[in-house]
């Protein structure tokens, strides 16, 4: 048996250090109101699907725009569809591999959501192996690096991060998924349990390449796995992407050296991880509010689906919040869109016992049925 010859720090049991700040709680607050809507939204199916692709593709995009991917977001998305699109082969086999890993994760929870199957190394490399398929060697794929590796700001070559040596590689794994496994993990909340999960990966940099698409998919899992799933609504990427320097600045602050994994105070990174999932889930949130039915409509509903275009959700949100509408606001709302097709989708809500009539044709006035 080959000796550990680590420092005696790296490999004792990772405890992660952090203060839960007035930011960090009223973040949590948030969020755990916008999730509660979310999940408490009746949206309809087809919406539903259609708002989950459209998460795919935005952290499919924006993490893998964060490597330096210059697809835009409609040539992903096409990739995504598998459409022909004419851009570098790497681009093009980046954003492939990423969307094999929501995939890889996805099926990993329909499978199995037991934490011994979800939080392993193996779970790990394998992300790793889908992230960075026909990108780098065979040999580098869901394997540790074998070599030191820098961290340099692109544009003026100074030193960002030095990560930890090769050799200390397996064991900071190993410590950690130690930690992921254990009571004092288990009572930690979801969210900086994520949060925790992303910025050790990174700060190990435990592969060559594909270092920051595999923590961030791995702190994904955690989310999913810890009843975070949000109906599959969520991509942090975005957020990530465009607040990038803020991005990583506050991991660059909480990285550690060797010997430091216990010792770093993540603070910083848990404000801002938590501020990108509160703006998140409250994107999603209004949205939701803006297209589902409210809860006079799903009384009328009941149990029943009924298949409503965009217009005529627009419509219904309309007469709830201001309690109805005449033609004349619904031309203001729609003010391309012809007055055959506005009395078209009021009739399909009358039809389906959603909305009422009340007054003569001229000045009829269209409010939610009681």
């Amino acid at each position: 048996m080959r000796p550990r010859l680590v420092n005696v720090k790296i490999i004792m049991m990772f405890h992660p250090k952090f203060t839960i700040t007035s930011t960090i709680l009223q973040n949590i607050g948030q969020i755990e109101a916008s999730k509660a809507i979310i999940d408490a939204s009746p949206i309809i199916p087809a919406y539903e699907k259609q708002f989950q692709q459209d998460a795919i593709v935005r952290a499919v995009h924006y993490g893998t725009k964060l490597e330096g991917n210059e697809l835009s977001f409609s040539e992903a998305a096409q990739v995504i569809e598998g459409k022909k699109v004419f851009a570098a082969k790497r681009d093009i086999q980046e954003v492939i591999n990423y969307r094999q890993v929501m995939n890889y994760l996805e099926n990993l929870l329909n499978q199995d959501k037991s934490k011994t199957n979800c939080y392993n190394q193996e779970v790990l490399l394998q992300i790793h192996r889908l992230t960075v398929e026909k990108i780098v060697p065979p040999d580098q794929a869901g394997r540790f690096r074998q070599v030191q590796v820098s961290i340099r700001n692109t544009a003026t070559d100074e030193l960002f991060y030095r990560p930890p040596p090769p050799m200390e590689v397996p064991y900071l794994i190993e410590d950690f998924f130690a930690w992921l496994l254990s009571p004092e993990a288990d009572k930690m909340h979801p969210v900086l349990k994520s949060g925790i999960v992303h910025y050790v990966l990174a700060a190990i940099h435990p592969f060559t390449e594909g270092n920051g698409r595999t923590a961030r998919a791995m702190a994904t899992l955690v989310l999913m796995r810890e009843g975070y799933n949000i109906r599959r609504l969520f991509a942090l990427e975005e957020y990530f992407d465009r607040h990038a320097e803020q991005y990583y600045n506050s991991l660059q602050a909480v990285s550690f050296q060797p010997g430091e994994l216990s010792d770093k105070d993540a603070t910083v990174w848990l404000e801002f991880f938590t501020t990108a999932l509160r703006d998140e889930l409250k994107k999603i949130e209004d949205k939701v509010r803006q297209l589902s039915s409210d809860i006079h409509l799903k009384k009328q509903l009941g149990d029943k689906q009924i298949p409503l275009n965009e217009r005529q959700i627009k419509l219904v949100e309309y007469m709830r919040q201001y309690g109805g509408l005449r033609i004349a606001d619904a031309k203001e709302i729609f003010p391309m869109i012809s007055d055959d097709t506005i009395w078209r989708d009021l009739r399909k809500l009358i039809a389906a016992g959603i909305v009422e009539k009340r007054g003569s044709t001229k000045g009829a006035y269209y409010c939610l049925k009681n």
